[in-house]
């Protein structure tokens, strides 16, 4: 009798943990403070690049003025840096009294009169990664002053704390959202800080109590990091794709599309392969400035498509030879049991001309015998192409480029 009403127990505490707020349904899209301005906190110095409302209200006001929220681009999201040292008098979360003057609820209040949503960040530890005040200790105070500040997003990194706590402490701090009856994404970091501790993340529990989940290392602005980015997914494909789905995603990390490290070529990389993965595309990038054909990466409303797709199912790199890698990602619509896909052809190559490739289609796992529709999605302009599972398809690759098609199944004759 006794084993039974501990059995019950566990149940109903695993369900009152478990999130439930119907949330990214699609992978979440907006834009992300942290891999363009990181902790610059000096406002002297750089007032247009500190962590500030100034840089927030900014960034909001661009995306709506340059079509980034046309398109989807939602969330406008604080990282680390914003919090005061201290907490208020009666224990409660305050930003930065400088930099934020107006307050978080201000500001929270100005992103959503844009029509845009508002994301904050904090620390599953007793510190943020830069040294400000964590959750523990004060979670249920600082799920509540989230939902008082109408916050939409919530990023919980892992910092000075232990990956062993994790597994209880990250769908505590769920329950306590989900309790404020305010919808909120949640974000959580545990995987990553788990892997690099030789403990196998639990999915299982990732996908019951995380709307999104960090797999792997912050990303750096550079061409080897994405690649590394690439590798770790590839790598780890059967293991970790099948858990990702509508409500509950990996997240390779933001676009760094726009910046400093990535050509343009690389850049067109990043986006497709991304969206191959069905990851949450958070921009973090400097949107006055971007170079048009950077911006044009960014908003193609066909990748945004393949990335957006209800099904939610993410891809895999299947194929990789002579530095060329063949990913592919099941989209709709479907002919019976038959997907549409997304295909991306990217190289690794530095020899310094495109590399030609030729695959048959059968042997990537297109096997409609009614054929599909290919489009380049990085050419729209060019006229679609009809292939059947028997055809060649040949194609030149530049270095460290991309070919990019949706492969629409045909779904009458």
């Amino acid at each position: 009798m006794m084993l039974r009403v501990c059995v019950i127990a566990v149940s109903i505490l695993a369900t009152a943990l478990a999130l439930d707020n119907g949330l990214a349904l699609t992978p979440p899209m907006g834009w992300l403070a942290w891999e363009r301005y990181r902790c610059i906190v000096d406002c002297v110095a750089y007032p247009d690049d500190c962590i500030s409302e100034q840089l927030f209200r900014r960034t909001a006001d661009l995306l709506v003025s340059e079509g980034y929220a046309d398109v989807g681009y939602e969330y406008v999201i604080i990282d680390d840096c914003w919090l005061a040292l201290e907490r208020d008098s009666d224990g409660r979360l305050q930003p930065d009294p400088q930099r934020f003057p107006s307050g978080i609820k201000a500001l929270a209040d100005y992103v959503h009169s844009r029509g845009l949503k508002f994301g904050i960040y904090e620390d599953f530890g007793t510190y943020t990664c830069a040294g400000y005040p964590g959750v523990v200790g004060h979670m249920q105070t600082d799920a509540q002053t989230f939902a008082d500040w109408e916050v939409d997003y919530v990023k919980l990194d892992g910092c000075w704390s232990k990956p062993e706590d994790m597994d209880t402490g990250y769908p505590l701090f769920g329950q306590y959202l989900n309790q404020t009856g305010r919808p909120m994404v949640y974000s959580c970091s545990w995987p990553v800080y788990q892997e690099f501790a030789g403990i196998e993340p639990d999915f299982e529990s990732l996908k019951e109590n995380c709307n999104l989940w960090r797999n792997y290392v912050d990303i750096d602005d550079s061409w080897e990091e994405v690649e590394i980015i690439m590798d770790y997914f590839a790598e780890r494909q059967d293991r970790i794709a099948d858990h990702a789905g509508p409500g509950h995603w990996n997240d390779p990390d933001m676009l760094i599309i726009g910046n400093y490290g990535l050509s343009y070529d690389q850049s067109k990389v990043q986006m497709a392969i991304w969206a191959i993965l069905a990851a949450p595309l958070l921009i973090s990038t400097e949107l006055r400035d971007i170079k048009p054909e950077y911006k044009a990466i960014l908003q193609n409303k066909d990748i945004l498509a393949v990335n957006q797709d209800a099904l939610g199912i993410q891809g895999h790199r299947i194929n990789s030879s002579a530095g060329i890698e063949i990913w592919t990602r099941p989209i709709s619509p479907l002919l019976g049991d038959k997907y549409s896909y997304a295909v991306a052809f990217v190289s690794h190559r530095i020899d310094g001309y495109p590399y030609l490739i030729s695959v048959n289609l059968a042997e990537i796992g297109l096997t409609s015998a009614q054929g599909y529709n290919f489009q380049d999605l990085y050419d729209p302009e060019s006229p679609p192409e009809i292939l059947k599972p028997d055809s060649i398809l040949s194609i030149r690759v530049n270095p460290s480029g991309v070919v990019f098609y949706r492969a629409t199944i045909i779904t009458a004759l």
